[in-house]
């Protein structure tokens, strides 16, 4: 019996130690975004098609970006060939630099002839599936001439494009301290190409928007350059994310875009993946494991969980339908019109990538062309489906990260019928009614005012 009244009296001792444990041991409510719990130094996740910001993380800090640099010179080679200025065919010496650089077999290459001649075609693929810096400053010296001047358009195209916090030192993203002493001119031997997640995310944004063809290199997984030559060297792909590789991704097609690795950078990716017509695109600076140490199994890792995150808690919804009528303005007053208001309305429909459960806390904003009202009104003649504004979508709470390009979705509000300039003699009598108006409002305030 004593037993027993002392086990009772233990259980009751131990009763608020045990509930204070439960309460601590439990895991707390968080947001998606606080429990993704990336080993990373900074990454972000975008939508391709809209730039909309759906997660970041430490995403401003200018990092190492590595072979990410790629992009850019990506960017600008096909923006050559889009202009005329290079084409596919077109050939390429080698010169005593680049045949340096691809003898070195520390860095990703494939091996040049010292007196061969390569096509721009296989040095972009060579580029843009194995990464091969001799093959990308190949392409650097024949749309500038040298790398030197092929760094400054980098460099002023990053300006054009609106990135920030970026500094491009070379077209490869090797560290200059292994270009052999040809570091470009104007940049320093250990210098290093520097840029924040979201101005990668924002560049590798531009490159697909702008030329969506990227992905059907960036896709292939192996290649053999130079194939029934001698010189031929397979080239796998170093995105290991792609269909068949070992950290394929299998909740959606992946198919692009470029890895980076170096001591300085760590190890980067920007990836890209589609399903169900969404397409994101996922950026991972300086990825470890748990216990601190960088791989290439940490950086798919960090991107998968960023693709998880997307392809399960947003999708793609419209939030405003096309001909939508504002409650509190559902026309606009008119001025020396045969009418004295018009309808307005939304033009296009807004689409956005946004968590589901979020879509009602997104509401309109009606924002009016200043330039085409006068005094609050618009001044006749005035015609059917003229834009005089536009809608903007303001979250009423909760965070909002915003969009890559910093400009917010919107579609055009226009009227929705014509309005005629009223007769000279409608005028007069307009103006002849709004004299006496005045003169009436006067006389009624004032004879208010003695009583």
């Amino acid at each position: 019996m004593k037993s027993a009244v002392n086990k009772a009296l233990v259980r009751w001792l131990l009763l608020p130690i045990l509930l204070v444990s439960m309460v601590v041991t439990q895991p707390a409510t968080t947001d998606a975004e606080e429990s993704l719990n990336l080993f990373v130094d900074g990454a972000i996740l975008i939508d391709a098609d809209t730039g909309k910001i759906l997660y970041e993380q430490n995403a401003d800090t200018a990092l190492g970006i590595a072979s990410m640099t790629k992009m850019m010179t990506e960017y600008l080679l096909f923006e050559a060939i889009e202009n005329g200025q290079v084409t596919w065919e077109q050939q390429y010496s080698v010169t005593d630099y680049t045949y340096r650089i691809s003898q070195d077999r520390r860095l990703s290459n494939v091996p040049l002839r010292q007196d061969g001649t390569y096509s721009i075609k296989e040095l972009y693929e060579a580029m843009a599936i194995y990464s091969a810096n001799a093959a990308t400053v190949a392409i650097a010296e024949t749309i500038a001439g040298t790398e030197t001047e092929f760094v400054n358009m980098m460099n002023k195209k990053a300006e054009e494009l609106g990135l920030e916090g970026y500094k491009f030192v070379n077209s490869t993203g090797l560290s200059n301290a292994d270009l052999q002493g040809n570091h470009p001119q104007g940049t320093g031997p250990e210098d290093e190409n520097v840029m924040p997640a979201k101005s990668v995310a924002k560049l590798a944004f531009h490159l697909l928007n702008d030329y969506p063809e990227v992905l059907e290199t960036t896709i292939i997984t192996t290649k053999v350059f130079r194939e029934g030559t001698s010189d031929a060297i397979e080239m796998d792909n170093w995105n290991f994310m792609l269909p068949g590789l070992v950290y394929e991704y299998k909740g959606a097609k992946v198919d692009g875009l470029k890895t980076g690795t170096t001591d300085f950078a760590g190890h980067c990716f920007t990836g890209t993946a589609e399903k169900d017509g969404m397409r994101v695109i996922a950026v991972v600076m300086k990825a470890v494991d748990s216990k601190g140490v960088g791989s290439y199994k940490a950086r798919f890792d960090a991107t998968r969980a960023l693709f998880d995150y997307g392809f399960s808690q947003f999708a793609k919804e419209e939030i405003l339908p096309a001909g939508y009528e504002f409650k509190d303005q559902k026309d606009i007053p008119v001025i020396k019109g045969k009418e004295d208001q018009v309808g307005i309305t939304v033009k296009e429909p807004i689409e956005m990538v946004i968590k589901s459960s979020e879509k009602d806390l997104y509401k309109p904003k009606l924002v009016l062309d200043e330039k085409k009202m006068k005094d609050g009104s618009l001044e006749a003649a005035i015609k059917k489906d003229e834009v005089v504004g536009h809608v903007e979508l303001v979250k009423s709470e909760g965070s909002d990260y915003g969009y890559i390009t910093g400009a917010s979705k919107s579609s055009d509000v226009v009227t929705t019928e014509a309005v005629e300039r009223a007769s000279w003699f409608s005028l007069g009598l307009q103006a002849v009614g709004h004299f006496f108006g005045k003169l009436w409002n006067g006389a009624t305030d004032f004879v208010g005012g003695l009583f």
